[in-house]
């Protein structure tokens, strides 16, 4: 008698898991709507507003030098190993593993490579904004600074915005921005921000970054996924293009592969040559020159004109006992033993 073996937790996701179809029929596509174009339009201005602030060292300037001089990291010290860890949901090595192994899997699930392609197109951004956003104001970080209340700009620094926070946006963010229902867009939209909002607070419980730089940050990485809908025609192209690369490499390794014969395939064969055809002369074939022979001195005669040895008597040993085949039983001596 037989008993079916209990399904498990785990068992049971692979299962449902497995119920999933392999291609969406349809997927949903971010456009750029009217409230989307507003949103990106207002985290624009913001973004202007947070740097004119800063470069004009206004009140948002003396605020940080006031959180500076607070210290968060000597205030709450006793949760300092729990900031060492959740920081590291902001930088880019880690998160972009753990999102691109995510993002893997569920491109080799749906055959299609829009979520990798996303991915691919939404660091790209945010290297070459934020990048450049670092590069050309040059912002000296609070364990840098030199001047008490000054900006710190223009002092070859790399600190504003904040890269640890912009990347927390956008890493987190890119799973609700290809979730495939609303209802999980909405979680996953809550779940990446609360989680970039840590990370930007836990720079600046650290020391590493001024709070201006953790809210330009935040709008940086907010600006790079709100324009990712420009860029799904070219992720729509490429993904075309890489398949038919796939498709041509296919074809070009079946067509210079040796083709068998098919199982029941006539085989033409060759006709015997008759006897005519075989006591037809046939043309000597070219052969390779031999290495010259070195003979010893004296006259060398052809095979020919050489006389022929035999061997004179027999080449057994002689024996007593043996007697020539042949012979009669009678004539044979007697032996005893």
């Amino acid at each position: 008698m037989r008993t079916e073996r209990k399904l498990t937790r785990l068992d049971r996701v692979f299962a449902r898991l497995d119920r999933e179809p392999e291609r969406p029929a349809h997927i949903d596509v971010p456009k750029m709507s009217r409230h989307r174009v507003a949103l990106l339009t207002g985290t624009l201005a913001f973004y202007l507003a947070i740097v004119w602030a800063v470069v004009t060292t206004s009140w948002l300037v003396r605020l940080d030098w006031q959180v500076m001089f607070f210290r968060p990291y000597q205030q709450w010290q006793g949760i300092h190993w729990f900031v060492d860890y959740y920081v590291v949901l902001g930088q880019r090595g880690p998160t972009a593993v753990m999102v691109a192994a995510w993002l893997g899997w569920r491109s080799w699930r749906q055959h299609t490579l829009r979520p990798m392609l996303t991915l691919g197109a939404s660091l790209l951004l945010l290297n070459i904004t934020v990048g450049a956003a670092k590069i050309g104001m040059g912002r000296l970080g609070p364990h840098y600074a030199t001047t008490i209340g000054s900006n710190e700009m223009g002092l070859g620094g790399d600190i504003f915005p904040s890269g640890h926070t912009a990347n927390a946006v956008v890493t987190w963010g890119i799973l609700a921005y290809l979730a495939s229902t609303p209802r999980a867009r909405r979680w996953l939209s809550a779940v990446s921000a609360v989680t970039a909002l840590g990370v930007g607070m836990a720079t600046v419980y650290l020391g590493t970054h001024w709070l201006s730089d953790v809210l330009l940050g935040w709008a940086a990485g907010l600006l790079v996924l709100l324009a990712l809908p420009w860029c799904e025609p070219l992720i729509a192209r490429a993904e075309v293009g890489i398949f038919d690369l796939r498709d041509r490499w296919r074809a070009r390794g079946s067509a210079t592969a040796p083709a068998s014969p098919a199982v029941g395939t006539p085989v033409l064969l060759k006709p015997r040559p008759s006897a005519q055809d075989e006591s037809a002369p046939h043309e000597p074939a070219a052969r390779a020159p031999r290495a010259p022979v070195y003979l010893a001195p004296g006259p060398h005669l052809t095979r020919s004109e050489r006389t022929p040895v035999t061997p004179a008597g027999s080449r057994r040993p002689p024996h007593s006992d043996r007697v020539p085949r042949g012979t009669p039983a009678s004539a044979r001596p007697l032996t005893g033993g």
